[in-house]
């Protein structure tokens, strides 16, 4: 079968392969579209197991909301330039739409296979690095942020209330997931063995101090604490300082939330996603 320069020219578009090698795939394949296609597709894969191992520091994270339900995906890839490609912010999208689909706070069969196909146009190792599936009760409201440069993304669920300024708190909240980056949600997060372990720290510290030496033991345990207290209010999200309020924690904000809407309110889902953490 001849092949022509319209086959060709078509090839390109659907793989994103250069021309000599679609000239190829295509006498391989005996100018059949659909089979050459294919030849390409599966050299592509083969490339990329060899670049799985190179670094994906770029990417975007997308948040997806429909009713009640709502998808966080963060896809990776390895340059700020495929990152902010149309083609590939298009399959980001997707991707949250597959999460939205499923229903399911995991990555998918065809989330890799909608990421097989980008990844040979842009010979790019990618990925579909992780998704988060929310669905809200009918009295329950959600914030979502996703920062300027699409690198972190937040979700924070308020349950309780549906009022109006819930919803701001609760989008507020998001605006302060971006911010701070706390480690863990609420102290009962935080695994023991950290706990054991910053204690050791501040143990050795407290031990390299003159004046420490002279204290009780009582008084040394008391400091001790006050330190792992300190330790653990910056880095619990409900301990931490209010973003939009220096005079209260963020639990504190909940309830003055709760009081003024005549609400019983308590925190549901928290999903913070910071590229490549």
């Amino acid at each position: 079968m001849a092949i022509t320069a319209a086959d060709i020219k078509t090839l390109r578009e659907n793989t994103g392969a250069g021309m000599l090698e679609c000239k190829k795939a295509l006498a391989e394949a005996n100018g059949d579209l659909a089979a050459a296609e294919k030849i390409l597709k599966e050299k592509g894969l083969a490339a990329m197991e060899k670049r799985s191992d190179r670094a994906t520091g770029e990417g975007r994270i997308v948040i997806k909301q429909d009713g009640n339900k709502i998808a966080m995906v963060e896809v990776t890839c390895e340059t700020d330039f495929v990152a902010n490609n149309d083609d590939f912010v298009a399959v980001a999208n997707k991707a949250a739409e597959i999460t939205l689909k499923n229903g399911k706070s995991k990555v998918t069969d065809e989330h890799k296979a909608l990421i097989d196909g980008i990844a040979i146009k842009f010979r790019e190792n990618m990925a579909v690095r992780r998704a988060e599936y929310i669905e809200l009760s009918s009295n329950a409201v959600a914030g979502t942020y996703v920062h300027g440069d699409n690198k972190t993304g937040a979700v924070v669920v308020v349950e309780g209330s549906t009022s109006d300024d819930v919803k701001t708190f609760a989008k507020d909240c998001c605006l302060h997931l971006a911010a701070f980056t706390p480690a863990y949600n609420t102290r009962a997060d935080v695994p023991e063995s950290y706990i054991n372990e910053q204690k050791e720290i501040f143990q050795a510290q407290m031990a390299q101090d003159e004046k420490m030496a002279s204290k009780p033991e009582n008084v040394k345990a008391g400091i001790l604490q006050g330190k792992i207290n300190k330790h653990l209010a910056e880095i619990c999200f409900v301990d931490q300082t209010f973003v939009k309020d220096d005079k209260a924690t963020v639990g504190k904000k909940l309830e003055e939330v709760a009081k003024a809407a005549g609400a019983k309110l308590s925190f549901g889902k928290i999903a913070l996603f910071v590229l490549g953490k």
